[in-house]
């Protein structure tokens, strides 16, 4: 049997109940938890070990986007970049994927994979891959189940009818359970839990959308037709995508459609959904802990406790998740941590900073650290990667001193542009435009004192860039 599987990687999830690790801007598939590689960085590895398989297609947040590029290459792995201008849930994510094979004369079949998962086996994972591919290549839609380990709350569930190949008709879904309705159908013993990972063909996938969710797919190709491509990314049309129809593929074509089918599958999985995923799921000392970063423990028993800046003490304390980030600190008791998502609303209706990013953030051109901030001034650490530069730019409120710590910067203020070396430094007015660049083969260090009435990030005019944010 010929075919040839294209995966197709969603990475547009926020995991605001991971919050302090993390958030808006850097959420929970790029965040390191451990000692493991990032949940996007297995995901990759993963598609690597499929049989006939080819360039993964990701499917991201326009925020998210350089976070993706810096992935791909420290896992030295190649990928087509598609931009979702806001978030629209996974069914029209998967439409542009089907639509840009459509339009290059291609109809693989669509491995649909969310980039957060945490599987235990990807021997077994492909495996039933294999096994779901004649189901695919005669039109059906693949949709992987996992046999459960216990009577989990925290997943949604699938209802195995006939056989039908190796898999199963779906019966249907079942949404998010009580324990006793998943005792239940544990004993039954024909349920499985929903794992949010498909196999089918792309064009099967825009004919099911055109039947059951046609506005969805009309805005879909509005959006596709009017892409542009911008260096490494696939922009479809902002104004047409933004009119599409959020949903996700279980509830615009799964519920609906009569090609749907399941395939079990028996390895370790979880969605990582909340503190207490990570702690199920992570290495226990022998009272119970899980334990990351500089901890120190007396008489403690059953927490997570993550420190990533600094000493975290614990004494005399039972079932906490305690998470402590640069400028954010949770405490929470494990049996509540559904409930994080309330703290993020609050720090969302208060439009605070912390919700949306860290101190540290991740640039295409290196990376920048708020060390101290106040009234009408900020100081930034900043790591210029060699080679890299920023983008010619001016601020309205804003002035900024520039010092060299280590490497060379070569620096233009107005109209010159001149070397700079360790100790060295230059004073940027407001309204004057400048540019950092890294020429050395070393990374280039600074740190830059900003003073003015107002320090935002939005206070950028870009004139010129070298990775496409002119504006």
């Amino acid at each position: 049997m010929q075919y040839t599987i294209a995966p197709v990687i969603l990475c547009g999830g926020s995991g605001t109940r991971l919050w302090p690790l993390s958030r808006e801007c850097y959420p929970k598939q790029f965040v390191s938890f451990g000692d493991q590689p990032t949940l996007f960085a297995q995901t990759l590895q993963r598609v690597r070990e499929l049989p006939a398989g080819t360039t993964p297609t990701v499917i991201c947040n326009e925020e998210h986007r350089f976070y993706v590029l810096d992935a791909l290459r420290a896992c030295q792995q190649k990928a087509r970049i598609l931009l979702e201008p806001a978030p629209r849930n996974t069914a029209p994510a998967i439409a542009l994927a089907a639509l840009s094979f459509a339009e290059e004369g291609e109809d693989p079949l669509m491995l649909v994979l969310p980039s957060d998962h945490l599987l235990d086996n990807d021997a077994a994972f492909c495996q039933g891959v294999q096994d779901a591919a004649p189901l695919a290549v005669e039109g059906r839609i693949v949709t992987f189940g996992i046999r459960p380990s216990g009577p989990e709350t925290g997943f949604g569930y699938i209802e195995q009818g006939r056989a039908v190949g190796r898999g199963y008709a779906v019966t249907r879904f079942v949404e998010k359970p009580d324990r006793a309705t998943a005792e239940a159908m544990l004993a039954q013993g024909n349920f499985v839990w929903n794992s949010g990972m498909f196999l089918l063909r792309a064009s099967v996938f825009l004919e099911e959308l055109a039947r059951h969710a046609p506005s969805m797919d009309a805005a879909c190709r509005q959006a596709w037709l009017g892409r542009r491509q911008d260096a490494a990314f696939c922009r479809p049309d902002r104004e047409a995508f933004l009119s599409v129809p959020a949903d996700s593929i279980d509830y615009a074509i799964m519920e609906k459609t009569d090609r749907a089918v399941v395939m079990p599958l028996t390895l370790g999985w979880n969605d990582l959904g909340s503190w207490e995923a990570l702690y199920q799921t992570g290495s226990k000392d022998a009272y119970g802990n899980v334990v990351a970063g500089d901890v120190l423990l007396e008489n403690t028993e059953g927490c997570y406790l993550n420190a990533r800046h600094r000493l975290l003490a614990a004494l005399d304390v039972r079932d906490l998740v305690v998470v402590e980030t640069q400028d954010a600190v949770l405490v929470v008791p494990r049996n509540r941590v559904q409930d994080v998502k309330k703290i993020v609303g609050q720090l969302q209706q208060k439009q605070r900073e912390e919700c949306r990013q860290h101190t540290l953030v991740q640039r295409p051109w290196g990376s920048y650290e708020s060390l101290a901030r106040g009234d009408r001034f900020q100081v930034k650490r900043i790591v210029v990667n060699p080679g890299a530069e920023l983008s010619l730019q001016m601020h309205h409120h804003r002035a900024e001193h520039w010092v060299v710590v280590s490497g060379t910067a070569e620096i233009t203020n107005g109209e010159d542009t001149r070397l700079f070396t360790e100790n060295q430094s230059t004073y940027i007015p407001v309204g004057t435009r400048h540019r950092l660049k890294n020429p050395g083969i070393i990374p280039l260090v600074l740190i830059e004192i900003q003073s003015g009435a107002y320090l935002g990030e939005d206070d950028i005019v870009r004139f010129a860039d070298a990775y496409g944010r002119e504006g």
